[in-house]
């Protein structure tokens, strides 16, 4: 298994990941600082920078609430898939079900990249795909990791965001 080797690589370096945050459903503000606490207390992972949370609307999908959307840049001691695993779980302690694609959620986290991985499985995309299209989640990683390379167009964080409209996103609580 290939794939299991170039994991073992950035199991036992330590690799950087952002990861995206968002919630539209409930006490949106506490879930998303909960997810967070829980990040901090999972073992292979320490937070090394997180952004504001901004106030955005929603894109696609049925009519829904307006979303807090953030980013958080780690340190990993695990792979691509078990960050996956950790998120979905983290995910399902918040009360997420997942129902209607691009519907409305309790809890929504993302691996948006991973060091300069790009990675296409069936249940797992790095750089996630759409992350170039979405003010919502260039915005906060902008703010923290703004000269991060997205390693399939090769332009740093902050050039990607220029290129959007982003109108729809608004500070909620500068961090």
């Amino acid at each position: 298994m290939e794939n299991d080797k170039t994991f073992i690589k950035y199991n036992t370096a330590g690799s950087r990941s952002a990861i995206a945050f968002g919630s539209n459903i409930g006490e949106s503000l506490a879930i998303l600082e909960g997810a967070m606490k829980s990040l901090e207390k999972t073992p292979g992972i320490t937070i090394k920078a997180k952004s504001s949370w901004y106030r955005t609307a929603p894109v696609g999908g049925p009519s829904q609430p307006d979303y807090l959307n953030g980013a958080a840049i780690l340190e990993v001691q695990l792979s691509p898939q078990k960050l996956l695993d950790t998120l979905l779980n983290i995910e399902q302690e918040f009360g997420r079900v997942r129902q209607k694609h691009w519907g409305p959620r309790t809890l929504d986290l993302d691996i948006l990249l991973f060091d300069d991985l790009i990675l296409e499985t069936p249940d797992l995309q790095i750089p996630h795909p759409r992350m170039t299209q979405r003010a919502f989640v260039l915005v906060p990683l902008a703010e923290i990791a703004p000269d991060w390379i997205e390693p399939v167009s090769q332009e740093p964080i902050s050039k990607l965001l220029q290129k959007l409209d982003c109108s729809n996103v608004s500070l909620f609580i500068n961090l």
